[in-house]
């Protein structure tokens, strides 16, 4: 191996330093040409650009009439489009579906879950959105979900993902819906300090690379209640240090005030919901630079489509009546959003539709809903260096529009072409 390696080294230096560098740009590279790329952290347009890709990262972006192709370059031209980064979600459900039938409920199988992953990593990634933190899922199913996309097995976004969610006994993250002489309890139920603990740590064992927890009930769930916070300020204080520690961020479910103020004063890293949101919790928050994860499009898709169990139907009521509000609130106030959807609430695939959602009912402007999915989302999961942007070293990760977003955000619906990892998955004329 050193003989080999001390090889090398003399035939490089040997070689004069312009062979060296011939030698690199003749590795294979994609140019992806557009009439616009968009600054998604100024909100500039700059027109005539070229994204030149080699492997599964950016090497250079420059104009395209001083980009000219070289012999073995592939050339992608995507005409007058505008091209953003991929969008990111961070919260999804992928290897699950709409139904909220209590049979389908309780005869749900990990190995379902494994199917309908598959299913709806293709869908989420055709969509646009390259990157998806997912925050909860039966059996680790989402584990081997990512560890099939990164093999390249499956086609779906890059993913964190969370394995069963900790919850409390009888706890929105609980099995609540058979008798008692059935024993059924939820895979990340544990109660008091030690137990949180080594659930986090059993968590990472198999596999999460965020932890999810369920500090308030929920909306779909039996038997608790939105406004109560499930885990103690000291048993969320043992969740985050255990998981910080370990290199994690930890995300709460959180629908309810006391529990959205626990969990930020507790360290966690992001409040998903947040319908019941207060001063007090908006405050904390900011002082924490906690982030808001809004789940709201999924409001406006209930209302028209949804037809739920009788036990949920006040729960989601209740939570539609005020999330909106709430949230614009805090939004106001300067707490961080990064944009959220809880698919599998409704279809996945459609989860373009939160943008339009934050600029209509939050009062943001565009590039802030756009930011909301890119940079900001890149931050909360640590992945700055490699998503959220169009920049040279980061992920090959791109998406085109037809027109500017800028002008209609609802443009982000429809996405025309896209590129993860340097590979062209939908879109796009090849030359």
């Amino acid at each position: 191996m050193r003989l080999r390696k001390s090889f090398f080294l003399l035939f490089f230096a040997a070689l004069p330093f312009s062979s060296v560098g011939a030698l690199c740009q003749n590795a294979a590279r994609t140019l992806v040409r557009a009439g616009h790329l968009l600054d998604v952290h100024t909100g500039k347009l700059l027109d005539g650009q070229t994204i030149v890709v080699s492997e599964d990262r950016i090497t250079a972006i420059a104009a395209t009439a001083s980009t000219p192709a070289s012999a073995g370059d592939t050339v992608v031209d995507l005409g007058n489009m505008t091209i953003l980064p991929g969008l990111i979600d961070v919260h999804t459900h992928i290897t699950m579906n709409t139904e909220f039938d209590p049979y389908k409920e309780v005869t749900n199988t990990n190995a379902k879950e494994a199917i309908n992953g598959v299913v709806n990593a293709k869908k989420t990634l055709l969509a646009g959105f390259t990157s998806i933190r997912n925050v909860g899922a039966g059996g680790y199913t989402d584990v081997d979900l990512r560890d099939a996309v990164d093999a390249g097995q499956v086609e779906g976004p890059h993913m964190q993902v969370s394995g069963p969610a900790l919850g409390i006994t009888g706890g929105h993250c609980d099995d609540n819906l058979l008798p008692f002489e059935y024993h059924q309890v939820g895979e990340g139920v544990a109660d008091g300090i030690a137990a949180v603990q080594q659930k986090v740590r059993q968590n990472i064992k198999y596999g999460a690379t965020v932890i999810k927890v369920c500090a308030t009930g929920g909306v779909l769930s039996k038997g608790d209640s939105l406004q109560a916070s499930q885990y103690t300020l000291e048993e969320m204080k043992a969740i985050a240090a255990d998981a910080h520690r370990l290199g994690l961020k930890v995300a709460a479910h959180a629908h309810g005030a006391q529990g959205i103020l626990w969990a930020s004063e507790a360290g966690i890293d992001s409040i998903e919901h947040g319908s019941f949101i207060d001063a007090a919790g908006i405050a904390e928050m900011k002082k924490n630079g906690t982030y808001l994860v809004p789940t709201l499009y999924l409001e406006d898709w209930i209302i028209e489509n949804g037809h739920l169990p009788v036990f949920y139907q006040q729960k989601m009521k209740d939570a539609i009546a005020v999330a909106k509000p709430n949230i614009r609130k805090a939004y106001e106030a300067g707490v961080k959003i990064a944009l959220g959807t809880d698919a599998a609430v409704y279809p996945h695939g459609l989860n373009g539709h939160e943008l339009e959602v934050y600029v209509r009912d939050l009062g943001m402007t565009p590039l802030a809903a756009i930011q909301s999915a890119t940079v900001n989302a890149a931050d909360l999961m640590n992945w700055t260096d490699r998503a959220g942007s169009v920049e040279v070293g980061k992920w090959a990760d791109i998406i085109a529009v037809d027109g500017n977003p800028l002008s209609d955000v609802k443009l982000l619906q429809d996405v025309k072409f896209v590129m993860k990892s340097g590979v062209v998955y939908k879109g796009g004329s090849v030359k």
